[in-house]
């Protein structure tokens, strides 16, 4: 726009001299002719003329012309004469070429603060944006995370008819969504395992009651089989419910796990690095604890090292370790990995373990042990009590 401007000015300026001097020329012709007195510096056939207005002359045409000498334009214009006399003047024009200089300065000042104010502004939108962008991002991964009561449009605020409110628009009803098709599936699930619940149990009834024998062993093996499958989906249904709560006090968690290893898996060996009181709920810990050493000891190899640091637990074993797909992507119902930690089970018990572990507020993180001897870990992160490690577990 600087440019256009500079120009049109330029333009229009050269033009008004152009006219100036053609009046000018004019009004010292007809002096001239009618005293013959050479009036406004007007020159009588100069020999200076620049050579097209000599042309122009030669034609009989009036004309004017701007000839540039050290970067300031000097204005000739000419006029034909009878006899064969060409009358001509001309002007230098400083004043043009310094309201040329003074307005390219106020342009150039101009278009330097226009730029400046939508640099500014460009960034006070953009920032505006890219923080409304970030909340954004912020409650999805909330929403994936298990979150279901956040919000993408509460998250960003103040509502603004924009790109980023569309897309928080679009993601709450995705997440709305899913979460009623997945509680949709929770409930189908449920309702499965609670109409099994009872047949399954009159199964396992009937099943006591045949004589002995191998038949009747193996029958009461798959039905107990059966009746703990039932029961491991009903709690995994509850615990997708997002509805249990935990019973929290606090449990010396060294002496926790030793009595709770024996009972469990008197094989495995339990160390303890330090001492540490955490909050907890004792049945949900032992239902967690039960099922990594029962994951240690099915799918891994001997011996199974359970390690008490603080107010983190560590189960490990010392087997081909867990399948990458668990590593990357965490335990999943009826995913068991790959078929060298997958000869029985349903992929249930990391899963019930991981959701025990969400109630209680406690993390469980699973990695493979990266020396030579291998195996699986699953480290459980649990809240630490504010208490001294000291006193007598009650």
């Amino acid at each position: 726009m600087a440019v256009v401007v500079h120009n049109a000015a330029h333009l229009s300026m050269l033009n008004s001299a152009r006219e100036l001097q053609d009046q000018r020329v004019q009004v010292a012709a007809r002096i001239y002719e009618s005293n013959h007195r050479l009036v406004i510096s007007a020159k009588i056939n100069d020999p200076n003329l620049p050579a097209p207005l000599k042309a122009a002359a030669a034609k009989g045409l009036r004309a004017t012309y701007i000839k540039k000498v050290s970067g300031e334009p000097i204005v000739w214009a000419e006029m034909p004469l009878p006899n064969n006399k060409v009358i001509s003047l001309y002007d230098r024009s400083p004043d043009l070429a310094q309201v040329l200089s003074d307005l390219d300065g106020v342009l150039i000042a101009g278009s330097v603060a226009v730029v400046l104010a939508g640099a500014a502004l460009s960034v006070i939108v953009g920032g505006q944006l890219s923080r409304r962008l970030r909340k954004a991002a912020v409650a999805a991964r909330a929403v994936a995370g298990g979150e279901p009561d956040v919000r993408v449009r509460d998250a960003v605020g103040r509502r603004v008819r924009d790109e980023t409110d569309e897309l928080a628009r679009a993601v709450d009803e995705m997440a709305d969504a899913l979460q009623k098709r997945l509680e949709a599936e929770r409930r189908v699930t449920a309702d499965i395992a609670h109409e099994l619940r009872t047949p399954v149990t009159g199964l396992v009834t009937a099943a006591e009651l045949l004589p002995p024998g191998r038949p009747s062993e193996l029958v009461r093996d798959r039905a107990q089989a059966l009746r703990t499958l039932v029961e491991d989906v009903l709690e995994v249904a509850r615990l997708d419910g997002a509805e249990e709560r935990a019973e929290l006090q606090e449990v010396a968690l060294p002496e926790f796990v030793r009595r709770r290893v024996r009972g469990l898996a008197p094989e495995a060996t339990v160390e303890v690095v330090r001492d540490a009181w955490v909050q907890t709920d004792p049945r949900r810990l032992e239902r967690i604890l039960g099922n990594l050493l029962a994951n240690a000891v099915r799918h891994g190899k001997g011996p199974v090292e359970v390690v008490v640091d603080g107010a983190v637990l560590r189960v490990r074993d010392h087997g081909p370790g867990f399948p990458e797909v668990l590593l990357r992507e965490g335990p999943s119902r009826f995913r068991t990995g790959s078929s060298d930690r997958a000869g029985q089970g349903h992929g249930l018990g990391l899963t019930i373990a991981t959701g025990q572990a969400r109630v209680l507020g406690a993390t469980l993180a699973f990695r493979n042990a990266d020396d030579d001897n291998g195996g699986a870990i699953a480290e459980l992160r649990l809240p630490e009590a504010r208490r001294d490690a000291s006193e007598e577990p009650l």
